[in-house]
């Protein structure tokens, strides 16, 4: 049965002169608001005892929009420094709700420069996008088509870390669960592989920061040797900063293709509920666990299951995947399995294991009998 979400379709566009030093301006603004509202919220909540809402943000703003120390913010968009302060009381329920942190004030360096526009602060006709206060459409490359008939209800502009501009805009789309197959599999993640399937396939992990350290150590060196404050070192912190985004972008792109390839093919799919940000404590091995993504392979299979009909099977973190014996009849479980241990002989039935493949037969056969 089709179903109906919102989903965001992300461009590269190249803004003019004019459009960038606005939508740079837009940060700024939006960056101000958050550390404002923060601040005061903070600030009421201790000396005055009282909590803080989205309503008493916006009031603040009107107010500070009058003063003269931040008349600046009638320059740009109105709707993006309200949409932050919509943003800014989500993070806070998240934090109340025990969902998330507490919020944290935005750093001008660090903090990613984005702002979000809604269908009052923009026009979008013929596949030409205008955003409020410029003059000319944003150049968009269109390297693929919007749903047909699609309405975008929000638009959101960034600039990354690398100077490359990007535009998501939220539409609604329809989905046709993929055709039911009776197939199943379990997977196993893995540093030598990155994934390892029941089915015996073994899908090669590329390493790409690996691949890239060197071209990433000697812009770092480059970088380093560079005057604080001058512009030869921004020109460095831009190379740092393309290398670690090239890395980036092969990453998720070869992450997409596999899970994308995994939910067309197989009815459910069974995974490890792996807690990836207590593995990272392992200094040895949190270089190459970050660059396997786990966490954002994880999370692509999640909601590509979610939106073509399929099953996406959790097992229990603690499950002795790799120590377990998957031969039928057999349930010998072995003490130890250290990391180097690759393949072993189960002394109960006799048979010979690769370990990653009878981990990824384990999960999968624990992932059906909780189903």
């Amino acid at each position: 049965m089709s179903k109906t979400i919102k989903r965001a379709f992300k461009y590269r566009f190249y803004p003019t002169p004019e459009q960038t030093e606005l939508l740079h301006r837009t940060f700024g603004c939006v960056r101000y608001v958050w550390n404002k509202a923060l601040a005061e919220r903070t600030r009421r909540h201790k000396d005055e005892g009282k909590n803080t809402t989205y309503v008493d943000t916006a009031k603040m703003l009107t107010a500070w929009k009058q003063d003269e120390e931040s008349a600046f913010l009638r320059e740009v968009s109105n709707v993006p420094l309200q949409q932050t302060l919509r943003a800014q009381q989500v993070a806070f329920n998240n934090f109340f709700a025990k969902r998330a942190r507490f919020p944290r004030f935005k750093s001008r360096k660090k903090s990613r420069r984005s702002a979000t526009f809604q269908n009052n602060a923009f026009t979008f006709r013929d596949g030409a996008l205008k955003l409020a206060k410029t003059t000319e459409p944003l150049n968009i490359v269109w390297h693929r088509p919007l749903p047909e008939g699609a309405e975008p209800s929000t638009v959101t502009v960034s600039c990354d870390s690398a100077d490359r501009w990007f535009v998501s805009l939220l539409v609604e789309e329809t989905i046709t669960p993929a055709p039911s197959t009776g197939a199943v599999v379990g997977l196993d993640a893995g540093l030598d592989h990155l994934l390892t399937l029941s089915t015996g396939e073994k899908v090669s992990n590329p390493r790409h920061e690996r691949r890239d350290r060197s071209r990433l150590a000697k812009a770092q060196k480059n970088l380093s040797r560079k005057t604080k404050g001058s512009k030869n070192r921004a020109k460095a912190r831009l190379r740092v900063a393309r290398v670690h985004a090239r890395i980036a972008d092969r990453r998720r792109d070869h992450l997409h293709k596999i899970t994308t390839r995994l939910v067309r093919e197989n009815q459910a799919i069974a995974i490890e509920d792996l807690t990836v940000r207590n593995m990272l404590k392992n200094h040895s091995l949190a270089r190459a666990i970050s660059d396997a993504a786990w966490s954002e392979l994880r999370g692509m299979l999640e909601y590509k299951s979610e939106w073509y009909g399929r099953d996406l099977l959790l097992v229990d973190r603690w499950f002795p995947s790799s120590k377990l014996c998957s031969t039928p009849g057999c349930s010998h479980v072995n003490e130890k399995m250290p990391l180097n241990v690759r393949s072993w002989t189960c002394p109960s039935c006799g048979t010979v294991h690769d370990r990653d493949v009878n981990a990824a037969n384990n999960i999968l056969a624990a992932g059906l009998a909780d189903k």
